[in-house]
């Protein structure tokens, strides 16, 4: 959706050892926000972001206007139900999945890629992109890892709403869940690490919407006894700002 960081661009590159082309779109939906959300606040940055591009291997830039993605109106679609549609974000935020399957049809039907690149810090939109739009198109999905501050801050374009202090606080998202994820491998209830992970989580000035354990691919919840790939995912707000990240369970543990 625009305001570019270091995230950005190293899906970017990721993207060019995978295709002789690379187009980058950058489009702020409306459709993915509900009305009390930050649609006219979210940055809107274009001729920054093409600054931050020129260092990397770009042909295009795709930057529609809301009238060429939503010619008769803005109004979604394409509305995912079940699967790894189900829960999280979509409790959280019912309009928002409905949107993103929406406008990343409209772009795959517009572009037509060989290959498409996502970014694993949206864990669920990636699951729900490979699961419900991909196919459609017969398109790979490939995820690029997150990309981090030093001190474990998932990149985010939100991140220039924190506050100083607030700044300081947001690292416990992911200090929290890797911490809750080697418990796990180690062989500790899933549903006492994410009771105790939520509060640290709140403890650490956060409002939790969710921290949960679920399947990896499938996003089923993950119980005790869970066999499987397991990702943690969370989402809480901080000030005025809400934050969400994810991280896998490594295999167990001795």
């Amino acid at each position: 959706m625009g305001a570019l960081h270091a995230g950005h661009i190293a899906l970017v590159r990721l993207a060019a050892k995978h295709a002789e082309r690379v187009v980058v779109t950058i489009f702020v939906n409306p459709t993915q926000f509900a009305p009390h959300e930050d649609f006219d606040r979210y940055p809107r940055v274009l001729g920054q972001d093409a600054v931050e591009l020129s260092g990397a291997k770009v042909d295009l830039v795709y930057a529609p206007s809301v009238e060429e993605i939503y010619p008769e109106g803005v109004k979604q679609d394409v509305v995912p139900e079940g699967g790894p549609a189900s829960g999280l974000e979509s409790n959280a935020r019912p309009h928002f999945f409905g949107g993103v399957a929406t406008v990343v049809t409209r772009l795959f039907d517009h572009v037509r890629p060989d290959v498409a690149i996502f970014g694993e810090k949206d864990w669920q939109q990636l699951q729900v992109i490979k699961t419900f739009v991909a196919p459609k198109f017969d398109i790979p999905i490939i995820p690029g890892p997150t990309v981090r501050e030093e001190d474990g801050l998932a990149l985010s374009s939100r991140n220039r709403y924190l506050s100083l202090e607030d700044r300081k606080k947001a690292p416990a998202l992911h200090r929290v869940l890797t911490e809750s994820a080697v418990l796990i491998s180690r062989g500790a209830p899933v549903s006492a690490v994410m009771t105790s992970a939520k509060h640290e989580i709140e403890k650490a000035g956060f409002t939790v919407d969710y921290v949960e354990a679920r399947h990896a691919e499938t996003l089923a919840p993950a119980t005790d006894g869970h066999h499987g790939p397991i990702r943690l995912l969370v989402a809480a707000r901080i000030g005025g700002t809400r934050l969400i990240d994810n991280v896998a369970v490594p295999h167990g543990e001795d």
